[in-house]
């Protein structure tokens, strides 16, 4: 059993919504309207991995002055490491990287591969998949915007493909059919994480002084969404960012973030890159688990910087709850002291959505909008 005390309060990379570019997939119900409809997609649908190597990045690309990252911090503070859980012993909170996992390196790198060899097949190969309709089971976007209130319409260096993996049986028909490997890896590893999840969150409920089986059920209960992030290589990391400043906002999300640098967590107003080990998964807390928690466990502010030499590419699993299940501090983290008030009132996982859309991720907005504000008694 594990001391949540002693934990660090942190959590890690995913910020895996945002729009693509372009207009969404129609279907046409003529003849050669599909062909009509591929190639409005060509003209007007592009994954950054496709374009030809440019020397300069696109202006849409170019993020303001304000929001660029520094020449320095692209490499992040190294001077601080993010820790090391080894689950053959104990875990901590927070934002860790695990390892003796028990998700076999076969299933990893399978899968890893599997992904990798999806963004290298042609433009119109993953085109059929190309859409901005949130609600899709599977789709692929690029460029996901700097926010919902922008108007400049300036984008993210990051091609992505999103789509629900867990429960197996119920999505798999879901999923791209090419390569002809994706499937039958895809499945092995969303089986694999799934389970690493649950037994992530057995031990975190364990470590709070909750029931070992606290976080199953409606908490848990959603389909799982994966983000398959890939970063190509861009031609000026100093003007745009893969990802913005953000916190994720289901439970918990497990990455694999391979071997290449990019994903950056903010401690103490600092940025802190943090360095790949193989084979090991980045654990992330995401703010349900924090309102849950009453604020025991926090969220942490992560971004992800490009590079110009390599490709990164990163897989995000991410524990969903039930979206109608209703969702509060758990009783065993509240009571009637002033120190341990409830600091959030209930919600749904729908409502969760919308403020995390209304917010843009932004933590300390989206907890305002659910905070408790207690009167103080003279």
């Amino acid at each position: 059993m594990c001391d949540a005390s002693a934990l660090p309060a942190q959590h890690a990379d995913v910020f895996e919504d945002g729009g693509g570019e372009g207009v969404g997939v129609e279907e046409g119900d003529g003849e050669g309207d599909e062909e009509v409809e591929a190639k409005k997609k060509s003209e007007t649908m592009k994954l950054i991995c496709d374009f030809p190597s440019p020397k300069s990045l696109p202006d849409k690309y170019v993020l303001p002055p304000e929001r660029r990252p520094c020449n320095h911090e692209l490499q992040g503070d190294l001077s601080v490491a993010l820790p090391v859980i080894d689950l053959q012993g104990a875990l901590g909170d927070g934002r860790r990287q695990a390892v003796n996992h028990g998700v076999g390196e076969d299933v990893i790198q399978g899968f890893r591969e599997a992904a990798a060899e999806f963004f290298r097949m042609p433009a119109e190969a993953k085109l059929k998949h190309y859409s901005n309709e949130h609600n899709k089971h599977c789709r692929v976007f690029s460029g996901s915007v700097t926010s919902h209130t922008d108007t400049n319409d300036i984008r993210y260096w990051r091609d992505c493909l999103k789509l629900r993996c867990y429960p197996v049986d119920k999505l798999m028909d879901h999923w791209p059919s090419q390569p002809e490997t994706f499937r039958e890896r895809l499945a092995k590893y969303a089986v694999a994480v799934q389970e690493l999840a649950q037994r992530l969150l057995r031990l975190i409920a364990e470590g709070l002084g909750l029931d070992s089986q606290f976080f199953e059920g409606d908490l848990t209960g959603g389909e799982t969404m994966m983000n398959v992030n890939y970063y190509p290589r861009c031609p000026d990391p100093s003007l745009t960012l893969g990802i913005r400043p953000h916190s994720d906002r289901y439970i918990l999300t497990v990455l694999s973030q391979g071997d290449v640098t990019g994903l950056q967590v903010k401690h103490k107003g600092r940025w802190i890159g943090v360095q790949p080990m193989r084979n090991a998964f980045v654990v992330n807390f995401g703010l349900q688990l924090e309102m849950v928690t009453n604020g025991v466990l926090t969220s942490v502010e992560h971004r992800v910087v490009t590079n110009s030499a390599k490709a990164r590419m990163s897989v995000a699993t991410l524990i969903r709850p039930n979206m109608g299940c209703r969702i509060r501090p758990a009783p065993m983290m509240v009571n009637g002291e002033t120190n341990h008030r409830p600091k959030y009132r209930d919600f749904t996982g729908s409502e969760l959505i919308e403020a995390y859309e209304a917010t843009a991720g932004n933590r300390e907005a989206l907890l305002a909008l659910f905070r408790i504000h207690h009167t103080k008694l003279l």
